[in-house]
């Protein structure tokens, strides 16, 4: 997998000052529990670089996104990340300003009533489908 562009100061704040980076991304992802085994996490200036063994690809993904949704996060790589080859379509998206899950999901799935297929597919890095924020990376699964 290729790296991954984030928006540095918009996301959630996980550390500050003394707090390792690395150690607070890597329990915000395992307390989600995408399917992660073996997750390793390094942080440099900015750039986060996982390892580990993925039970899909779309364990993967969301673990990408989690990390990259994070204050202070502009890029993520899963190059380290092994997991299973996948036939699933999936567009990232970020959000800007006016969108609505059920605006995204009219653009890319046809329908607005589809914004629960999106909010599923995203459940780690939202919360309430009524919050989302600009800047914030999504995926759309588009099977």
């Amino acid at each position: 997998m290729g790296l991954f562009d984030f928006a540095k100061d918009l996301g959630k704040k996980l550390f500050s000052g003394d707090d390792d980076p690395a150690e607070k991304i890597k329990d915000h992802i395992e307390s989600a529990n995408p399917g992660i085994k073996d997750l390793s996490v390094k942080y440099d200036d900015g750039k986060v670089a996982l390892s580990g063994k993925a039970e899909s690809q779309e364990a993967m993904e969301k673990a990408v996104l989690m990390a990259g949704n994070v204050k202070g996060v502009t890029d993520v790589t899963a190059d380290g990340m092994e997991y299973p080859p996948e036939e699933k379509k999936v567009e990232y998206y970020t959000i800007v300003k006016g969108d609505t899950l059920s605006g995204i999901a009219k653009k890319f799935l046809g329908n607005a009533m589809d914004y629960p297929k999106i909010f599923e597919a995203n459940r780690e890095v939202i919360k309430d489908p009524d919050l989302i924020y600009v800047g914030q990376k999504i995926r759309i699964p588009l099977d």
